[in-house]
């Protein structure tokens, strides 16, 4: 079920009290807020572990990364 439908069966015709679904929501207790810690929003953390496994299989494939010092 959809949160529009589970808002509608729950309280009727909100659209006369609220500006969005979600508003109705919140105060119908159905979504919340939570409090992150604000770096975990950044995508270039979120994604670090998918980049550094993209990069390594990149290295893989077709070499590169560091020179050996012995060549």
């Amino acid at each position: 079920m959809s949160l529009k439908n589970e808002v509608e069966r729950r309280l009727p015709n909100w659209e006369r009290w609220y500006p969005s679904v979600f508003e109705a929501a919140r105060d119908l207790g159905m979504i919340r807020a939570v409090v992150c810690d604000p770096s975990s929003l950044l995508l270039s953390n979120r994604h670090s572990a998918v980049r550094q496994q993209a990069e390594q299989a990149h290295r893989d494939q077709w070499g590169g990364g560091p020179a050996d010092p012995d060549d």
